[in-house]
């Protein structure tokens, strides 16, 4: 990377463009990848290729990973390792999330 992008408010990156069910790119860079989205899909996603991490920006709801539930809230981080059964569940209108993709397709 050859400089340091801006800073992304909550209320830019819910202003970043996406389609319902996928995110936004918010930052790539080599293995990293970070991507925003203010309305994930409710349920189970398609397990990826790379671990990674979110952040919730905003609300809350519950995060099911691995068959284990656990409630979140905004400020909470979640890890799913690639391949991992993953998604959020039952959130709130205004739940939004970052996700962090890091490290080599597994």
């Amino acid at each position: 990377m050859d400089r340091t992008p801006a800073a992304i408010s909550l209320a830019v990156a819910r202003g970043l463009p996406w389609k319902p069910g996928r995110s936004a790119e918010a930052f790539i860079d080599g293995d990293l990848e970070i991507r925003f989205t203010p309305r994930p899909t409710d349920g189970p996603q398609k397990p990826h290729q790379r671990d990674e991490v979110y952040f919730v920006a905003a609300g809350s709801g519950f995060y099911r990973v691995d068959g284990t539930l656990t409630p979140v809230a905004a400020g909470d981080m979640c890890f799913a390792a690639a391949h991992a059964e993953h998604g959020f569940e039952n959130f709130t209108e205004d739940f939004a999330i970052w996700i962090i993709f890091y490290g080599p397709v597994k």
